[in-house]
Protein backbone atom coordinates (compact mmCIF):
# COMPACT_ATOMS: atom_id res chain seq x y z
CA UNK A 1 0.00 0.00 0.00
CA UNK A 2 1.48 3.06 -1.15
CA UNK A 3 1.95 6.14 1.35
CA UNK A 4 0.00 9.80 0.93
CA UNK A 5 3.64 11.25 0.28
CA UNK A 6 4.25 8.32 -2.32
CA UNK A 7 1.09 9.17 -4.21
CA UNK A 8 1.45 12.69 -4.22
CA UNK A 9 4.63 13.43 -3.54
CA UNK A 10 4.27 15.41 -0.61
CA UNK A 11 3.59 14.70 3.03
CA UNK A 12 0.96 18.09 3.32
CA UNK A 13 -1.21 17.36 -0.47
CA UNK A 14 -3.53 20.41 -1.87
CA UNK A 15 -5.72 18.48 -3.58
CA UNK A 16 -8.31 20.21 -5.74
CA UNK A 17 -11.94 19.56 -6.55
CA UNK A 18 -12.73 19.31 -10.26
CA UNK A 19 -16.78 20.33 -9.81
CA UNK A 20 -18.49 18.59 -12.75
CA UNK A 21 -21.65 20.51 -13.56
CA UNK A 22 -24.90 19.60 -13.70
CA UNK A 23 -25.09 15.23 -15.01
CA UNK A 24 -28.12 13.75 -16.69
CA UNK A 25 -30.77 13.39 -14.55
CA UNK A 26 -30.15 15.96 -12.10
CA UNK A 27 -32.66 18.93 -11.83
CA UNK A 28 -30.16 21.52 -13.33
CA UNK A 29 -29.39 19.97 -15.95
CA UNK A 30 -30.83 21.45 -18.90
CA UNK A 31 -33.41 20.13 -20.96
CA UNK A 32 -31.62 19.55 -24.36
CA UNK A 33 -28.29 19.76 -22.92
CA UNK A 34 -25.36 17.67 -24.35
CA UNK A 35 -22.30 15.80 -22.24
CA UNK A 36 -19.99 17.03 -24.60
CA UNK A 37 -20.55 20.92 -22.40
CA UNK A 38 -20.19 19.20 -19.41
CA UNK A 39 -17.09 17.72 -20.42
CA UNK A 40 -15.98 20.72 -22.20
CA UNK A 41 -16.24 22.77 -18.87
CA UNK A 42 -14.09 19.86 -16.75
CA UNK A 43 -11.54 19.69 -19.29
CA UNK A 44 -11.04 23.15 -18.96
CA UNK A 45 -11.08 23.69 -15.31
CA UNK A 46 -8.82 20.39 -15.08
CA UNK A 47 -6.33 21.97 -17.06
CA UNK A 48 -6.02 25.03 -14.99
CA UNK A 49 -5.83 23.30 -11.72
CA UNK A 50 -2.92 20.97 -13.52
CA UNK A 51 -1.24 23.78 -14.59
CA UNK A 52 -1.88 25.52 -11.28
CA UNK A 53 0.37 22.79 -9.82
CA UNK A 54 -2.17 21.45 -7.60
CA UNK A 55 -0.76 17.73 -6.41
CA UNK A 56 -3.86 16.05 -6.69
CA UNK A 57 -7.55 16.43 -8.11
CA UNK A 58 -10.85 15.05 -6.73
CA UNK A 59 -13.46 14.49 -9.26
CA UNK A 60 -17.12 15.16 -7.71
CA UNK A 61 -20.66 15.49 -9.09
CA UNK A 62 -20.63 18.68 -7.24
CA UNK A 63 -23.69 20.50 -8.91
CA UNK A 64 -25.69 17.40 -8.53
CA UNK A 65 -27.96 19.78 -5.85
CA UNK A 66 -29.73 18.41 -3.60
CA UNK A 67 -27.88 15.22 -3.33
CA UNK A 68 -28.90 11.84 -3.41
CA UNK A 69 -28.27 8.86 -0.62
CA UNK A 70 -28.34 6.33 -3.10
CA UNK A 71 -27.92 7.84 -6.15
CA UNK A 72 -29.17 7.15 -9.94
CA UNK A 73 -27.28 4.48 -12.55
CA UNK A 74 -26.99 7.87 -14.55
CA UNK A 75 -24.84 9.39 -12.27
CA UNK A 76 -21.86 7.33 -11.68
CA UNK A 77 -22.12 6.17 -15.30
CA UNK A 78 -21.93 9.94 -16.59
CA UNK A 79 -18.78 10.67 -14.31
CA UNK A 80 -17.06 6.93 -15.53
CA UNK A 81 -17.68 8.27 -19.21
CA UNK A 82 -16.65 12.17 -18.17
CA UNK A 83 -13.68 10.69 -16.33
CA UNK A 84 -13.06 8.35 -19.43
CA UNK A 85 -12.84 11.27 -22.18
CA UNK A 86 -10.21 13.19 -19.82
CA UNK A 87 -8.24 10.18 -18.64
CA UNK A 88 -5.65 11.28 -21.30
CA UNK A 89 -4.98 14.82 -19.78
CA UNK A 90 -5.38 13.58 -16.10
CA UNK A 91 -1.26 13.95 -15.18
CA UNK A 92 -1.94 14.72 -11.09
CA UNK A 93 -2.93 11.65 -9.24
CA UNK A 94 -7.34 11.90 -9.30
CA UNK A 95 -9.95 10.67 -7.06
CA UNK A 96 -13.55 10.46 -7.16
CA UNK A 97 -16.65 11.26 -4.93
CA UNK A 98 -20.12 10.86 -5.52
CA UNK A 99 -21.57 12.98 -3.29
CA UNK A 100 -23.53 11.80 -0.24
CA UNK A 101 -23.12 8.08 -1.87
CA UNK A 102 -20.49 5.91 -0.18
CA UNK A 103 -21.14 3.05 -2.21
CA UNK A 104 -21.75 4.57 -5.62
CA UNK A 105 -18.03 6.07 -4.54
CA UNK A 106 -16.23 2.49 -4.34
CA UNK A 107 -17.60 1.60 -7.54
CA UNK A 108 -16.43 4.43 -9.94
CA UNK A 109 -13.34 4.06 -8.21
CA UNK A 110 -12.84 0.21 -9.27
CA UNK A 111 -14.29 1.33 -12.99
CA UNK A 112 -11.47 4.01 -12.97
CA UNK A 113 -8.70 3.03 -11.32
CA UNK A 114 -8.67 6.21 -8.84
CA UNK A 115 -5.63 6.53 -6.60
CA UNK A 116 -7.73 7.67 -4.05
CA UNK A 117 -11.50 8.43 -2.45
CA UNK A 118 -13.41 10.61 -0.04
CA UNK A 119 -17.04 10.45 1.72
CA UNK A 120 -18.98 10.00 4.24
CA UNK A 121 -18.48 6.33 4.81
CA UNK A 122 -19.24 6.05 8.38
CA UNK A 123 -22.48 7.30 10.67
CA UNK A 124 -26.29 8.63 10.39
CA UNK A 125 -26.50 12.19 9.84
CA UNK A 126 -29.83 13.76 9.56
CA UNK A 127 -30.19 16.72 6.68
CA UNK A 128 -32.90 18.48 4.50
CA UNK A 129 -32.96 15.05 2.46
CA UNK A 130 -34.15 12.85 6.14
CA UNK A 131 -31.67 10.31 7.54
CA UNK A 132 -28.63 9.31 6.00
CA UNK A 133 -27.22 6.05 7.50
CA UNK A 134 -23.88 4.84 6.39
CA UNK A 135 -22.81 1.32 6.88
CA UNK A 136 -18.94 0.88 6.93
CA UNK A 137 -18.77 -2.90 7.48
CA UNK A 138 -20.77 -3.50 4.01
CA UNK A 139 -18.55 -0.86 2.25
CA UNK A 140 -15.16 -2.08 3.21
CA UNK A 141 -16.22 -5.78 2.16
CA UNK A 142 -17.46 -4.37 -1.15
CA UNK A 143 -14.17 -2.55 -1.65
CA UNK A 144 -11.70 -5.90 -0.71
CA UNK A 145 -14.04 -7.96 -3.27
CA UNK A 146 -13.03 -5.76 -5.91
CA UNK A 147 -9.72 -5.70 -4.69
CA UNK A 148 -9.02 -1.76 -4.29
CA UNK A 149 -6.45 -2.64 -1.48
CA UNK A 150 -4.00 0.16 -3.11
CA UNK A 151 -7.32 2.63 -3.05
CA UNK A 152 -6.17 5.36 -0.51
CA UNK A 153 -9.25 6.35 1.83
CA UNK A 154 -10.51 10.00 2.86
CA UNK A 155 -13.25 9.37 5.95
CA UNK A 156 -15.31 12.93 6.11
CA UNK A 157 -15.29 12.61 9.80
CA UNK A 158 -18.61 14.89 9.79
CA UNK A 159 -20.53 15.65 7.05
CA UNK A 160 -21.21 19.18 5.84
CA UNK A 161 -24.44 20.75 6.84
CA UNK A 162 -25.80 17.52 8.16
CA UNK A 163 -26.51 16.37 12.05
CA UNK A 164 -24.75 13.59 13.72
CA UNK A 165 -27.39 11.43 15.72
CA UNK A 166 -25.21 9.71 17.58
CA UNK A 167 -24.86 12.22 20.49
CA UNK A 168 -21.09 11.35 20.81
CA UNK A 169 -18.44 13.96 20.31
CA UNK A 170 -16.61 14.45 17.48
CA UNK A 171 -13.09 13.58 18.97
CA UNK A 172 -14.82 10.13 20.20
CA UNK A 173 -16.00 9.39 16.87
CA UNK A 174 -12.62 9.57 15.30
CA UNK A 175 -11.27 7.52 17.88
CA UNK A 176 -13.85 4.66 17.15
CA UNK A 177 -13.81 5.40 13.35
CA UNK A 178 -10.15 4.78 13.69
CA UNK A 179 -10.17 1.74 15.29
CA UNK A 180 -12.57 0.06 13.45
CA UNK A 181 -12.21 1.03 10.03
CA UNK A 182 -8.33 1.81 9.71
CA UNK A 183 -8.77 5.02 7.38
CA UNK A 184 -5.90 6.58 5.68
CA UNK A 185 -6.96 10.14 6.32
CA UNK A 186 -10.37 12.20 8.05
CA UNK A 187 -11.24 15.25 6.84
CA UNK A 188 -12.74 18.00 9.04
CA UNK A 189 -15.99 20.13 7.12
CA UNK A 190 -17.06 23.25 7.92
CA UNK A 191 -20.80 24.11 7.38
CA UNK A 192 -20.92 24.16 3.83
CA UNK A 193 -18.37 24.11 0.11
CA UNK A 194 -16.68 27.22 1.38
CA UNK A 195 -16.96 27.63 4.71
CA UNK A 196 -13.76 27.53 7.23
CA UNK A 197 -13.18 24.56 9.12
CA UNK A 198 -12.40 26.01 12.84
CA UNK A 199 -8.51 24.99 13.67
CA UNK A 200 -9.51 24.11 16.96
CA UNK A 201 -11.44 21.54 15.96
CA UNK A 202 -8.80 20.21 13.41
CA UNK A 203 -6.27 20.44 16.52
CA UNK A 204 -8.95 18.30 18.57
CA UNK A 205 -8.70 15.73 15.89
CA UNK A 206 -5.37 15.26 15.29
CA UNK A 207 -5.42 15.41 19.63
CA UNK A 208 -7.36 12.81 19.28
CA UNK A 209 -5.67 10.01 16.85
CA UNK A 210 -2.45 11.60 16.40
CA UNK A 211 -1.35 9.08 13.76
CA UNK A 212 -4.50 9.67 11.19
CA UNK A 213 -3.46 12.63 9.04
CA UNK A 214 -6.36 14.88 9.34
CA UNK A 215 -7.54 17.00 6.20
CA UNK A 216 -9.02 20.39 6.21
CA UNK A 217 -11.93 19.62 4.18
CA UNK A 218 -13.59 23.11 3.22
CA UNK A 219 -13.04 26.75 3.64
CA UNK A 220 -9.20 27.09 2.77
CA UNK A 221 -8.05 30.19 1.05
CA UNK A 222 -4.93 31.66 0.26
CA UNK A 223 -4.90 34.16 3.08
CA UNK A 224 -5.16 31.28 5.39
CA UNK A 225 -3.88 28.37 4.11
CA UNK A 226 -0.31 28.86 6.17
CA UNK A 227 -1.98 28.92 9.41
CA UNK A 228 -4.27 25.65 8.50
CA UNK A 229 -1.26 23.85 7.33
CA UNK A 230 0.50 24.37 11.03
CA UNK A 231 -2.52 22.21 12.18
CA UNK A 232 -3.66 19.72 9.48
CA UNK A 233 -2.19 17.72 7.01
CA UNK A 234 -3.17 18.81 3.93
CA UNK A 235 -6.06 20.32 2.59
CA UNK A 236 -8.95 19.97 0.07
CA UNK A 237 -10.34 23.13 -1.69
CA UNK A 238 -12.69 23.80 -4.48
CA UNK A 239 -14.56 27.36 -4.11
CA UNK A 240 -11.65 29.10 -3.34
CA UNK A 241 -10.10 28.40 -6.78
CA UNK A 242 -12.97 29.60 -8.53
CA UNK A 243 -13.27 33.13 -10.04
CA UNK A 244 -14.12 35.21 -7.47
CA UNK A 245 -14.30 32.71 -4.33
CA UNK A 246 -18.05 31.59 -5.63
CA UNK A 247 -18.87 27.94 -5.64
CA UNK A 248 -21.15 28.38 -8.86
CA UNK A 249 -17.93 29.66 -10.85
CA UNK A 250 -15.39 28.16 -13.26
CA UNK A 251 -11.89 27.76 -11.93
CA UNK A 252 -9.61 30.66 -12.29
CA UNK A 253 -5.99 30.07 -13.21
CA UNK A 254 -4.36 33.02 -11.20
CA UNK A 255 -6.30 31.96 -8.04
CA UNK A 256 -5.01 28.68 -8.09
CA UNK A 257 -1.42 29.65 -8.98
CA UNK A 258 -1.97 32.23 -5.82
CA UNK A 259 -2.92 29.76 -3.46
CA UNK A 260 -0.26 26.99 -4.66
CA UNK A 261 2.66 29.88 -4.80
CA UNK A 262 1.57 30.80 -1.14
CA UNK A 263 1.49 26.72 -0.04
CA UNK A 264 4.96 26.06 -1.42
CA UNK A 265 6.24 29.34 0.60
CA UNK A 266 5.20 27.57 3.41
CA UNK A 267 5.30 24.20 3.28
CA UNK A 268 8.57 21.99 4.37
CA UNK A 269 9.00 18.76 1.70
Amino acid sequence: MKTIKEVFGTNKPIIALLHLRALPGDPEYPRGGKMDDVIKEARTDLKALQDGGVDGILISNEFSLPYLDHVDMVTPSAMAYIIGQLRSEIKTPFGVHVISDADATIELAAAVEAQFVRSVFTGAYVSEIGIRNRNAAEMARRKKALELDELLMFYMINAESDGDLSGRDIATIAKAVQFKCHPDAMCVSGVQAGCGVDSSLIETIKNAVPSVPVYANTGCKAENIAEKLTYCDGAFVGTSFKYDGKFENSVDPARVKEFMDKVHSVRVE
